[in-house]
């Protein structure tokens, strides 16, 4: 430890993609980034929130054994910086007398020199950490490390109402490093930027924001760490979705610290941005769970069309089999197209007819439905003989099944329950059908970082262009059911995202009759979302940990 304050300080930003409820592979990534940040001459290295437990942890923090092991871990690590090199602030769930915290460890000279509990837990969307945490007891003041006064809130404590940043700064406070839990959605770099900008403003300190890379179930972290200077600029922007180490230097110039050197890399564009989010989710959920590949049913369709290029980008092509299944109403185009987008992609394609499993079905109920005139239940069969062939395949080579069904569909309830929806996670669950059609666009131009797949047209053009078809009847599209895709869409971003009025949304130029008929599909379908496989949020509001309306529900907004 330095008697006088330095003029030069090296923070690195360690941001890495940990796993929750791997204590020791955590640990051993943050030993990792510490060494190459001390390769880097850094004095001190930021880890993002309850790092060494993974984030969120949800309830696996009310089982003692794993903050026990939580713990170890940071006492451990806290003993590695006895070798002389960089000082470490790690996030780690920590309980006390006060209750259990979401916590950071500040360590350096081997020991644990600071304790630091989160004070805001936020109980809003995504978020309930009020379930399993208690808030820190009260604001503790800036660490003292080798002679800067740094001051720790995490995450929430500088998006809440709660004055932890001014209490910081008028504590001494010379720097804030914050260690951040933040999940994707589109635009929120910009929502990130004007946080801080506004936390600089108050306190008149620069502001480090680490944030967490990968995916974890439904949510995805994007890393994009940055801070904003005490002149109110971006002082330094790392990458999105990519690991990173970055050592960023500080200079103290006269009551103020600058940043003189640090990354300043390009944020990709919204649909770049929204197809990375749906790779990173689906390789990390099949990754991190364990499993070897990946299968789904291509049907010639722009939905599964797109998930096939997302599984090839994300794992490669040797780990997806895709399966055409035809049947009577199975168009050639369809054959054709999704032996193309097969093809194109470079994975195995393999064709499974269903003709008799279906008619094995019908024969089965003939007795039964006798009297009765076909429809829906008929063309359900279709979809179930389908969705049991992927989950026998499933089953017998241990590869997980991806589901294909858009935000749009599984908003209006057009997927079937034991059917189109089986598998095991969704990629573009929170894609409305009208982006699924730009992201398709974008990704037979564009190869984005990171992916396994080919460059060039892999969703071929005639998927795009073609009317969408469930192809479960003579000469069906999805327009015979649905208001158009553009029409829809605009409808359900009103009532989903931004929870308007029917009058409201009448008043945007729609017809009321259709807005109302959305909505009454909207409420009805609940209860097979309920029964959905998880995917990747990418809205502001995705189903599942951000809207969760009742099953059971009579409410209908008459205006």
């Amino acid at each position: 430890m330095t008697k006088t304050a330095p003029d030069i300080l090296r923070i690195a930003v360690a941001q890495l993609n940990p796993t929750v409820g791997d204590v020791a592979g955590n640990l051993a990534k943050a030993r990792e980034a510490r060494a190459d940040a001390a390769r880097q001459g850094a004095d001190l290295v930021l880890y993002t929130e309850l790092f060494l437990a993974g984030y969120p942890p949800e309830d696996l923090v009310l089982k003692p054994s794993f903050l026990k092991a939580c713990e170890k871990a940071a006492q451990d690590f806290a003993k590695d910086t006895a070798d002389g090199g960089p000082g470490v602030i790690i996030g780690t769930p920590l309980k006390r007398k006060t209750g259990t915290h979401n916590s950071i460890v500040f360590a350096d000279g081997g020991k644990i020199i600071a304790e630091r509990y989160k004070l805001d837990l936020p109980n809003y969307g995504e978020f309930d950490e009020k379930r399993v945490f208690q808030a820190g007891p009260e604001l503790q003041g800036p660490v003292n490390f080798r002679g800067v006064r740094i001051g720790v809130p995490i995450c929430e404590d500088i998006w809440g109402d709660i004055a932890v940043c001014e209490t910081l700064a008028e504590s001494g406070a010379e720097i804030l490093l914050v260690p951040n839990g933040s999940p994707y959605y589109r635009a929120k770099i910009d929502v990130r930027h004007q946080i801080v900008i506004r936390q600089v403003i108050e306190t008149g300190l620069p502001m480090i924001y680490a944030n967490q890379l990968g995916g974890q179930d439904e949510l995805i972290f994007d890393g994009a760490s940055f801070a904003i200077g005490s002149d109110k600029t971006l002082a330094f922007q790392m990458s999105q979705f990519e690991d990173a180490v970055d050592v960023t230097t500080w200079k103290r110039k006269e009551d103020s610290w600058i940043c003189s050197e640090g990354p300043m890399s390009k944020i990709p564009e919204r649909e770049e941005a929204d197809y990375r989010a749906c790779m990173l989710g689906l390789r990390d959920y099949v990754n991190k769970n364990g499993f070897k590949n990946v299968v789904l049913g291509l049907s010639g369709g722009i939905d599964s069309a797109i998930c096939a290029a997302l599984a090839v980008d994300a794992l490669g092509e040797e780990r997806l089999r895709t399966v055409m299944m035809p049947y009577r109403y199975t168009s050639k185009d369809s054959l054709k197209d999704a032996e193309d987008c097969a093809r194109a992609l470079g994975c195995r394609y393999d064709i499974v007819p269903i003709s008799e499993p279906v008619e094995g079905f019908k024969h089965a109920l003939t007795q039964l439905f006798e009297g009765t005139q076909e429809g829906i239940t008929e063309e359900n069969l279709q979809s179930r003989a389908r969705g049991t062939i992927l989950m026998a395949i499933s089953n017998k080579f241990g590869s997980m099944v991806v589901t294909t069904g858009n935000k749009s569909e599984m908003s209006v309830g057009y997927a079937t329950l034991y059917g189109d929806m089986n598998g095991g996670f969704n990629p573009i669950k929170d894609l409305y059908k009208m982006q699924v059609y730009a992201l398709s666009r974008w990704r037979n131009s564009h190869v984005p970082p990171g992916a396994l797949g080919p460059s060039g047209e892999v969703i071929p053009n005639n998927i795009i262009d073609k009317a969408p078809s469930a192809e479960l009847r003579e000469n069906q599209t999805d327009q015979d059911s649905l208001p158009p895709y553009p029409v829809l869409d605009d409808i359900l971003e009103c009532l989903v995202e931004n929870e308007m009025s029917v009058d409201d949304i009448v008043a945007r130029g729609h017809d009321r009759a259709t807005v109302a008929r959305v909505e009454h599909l909207l409420y009805i379908a609940e209860y097979k979302r309920r029964q959905a496989a998880p995917g990747v949020k990418i809205t502001r509001k995705n189903f599942g940990r951000d809207r969760r309306y009742p099953i059971t529900n009579r409410f209908r907004d008459r205006g």
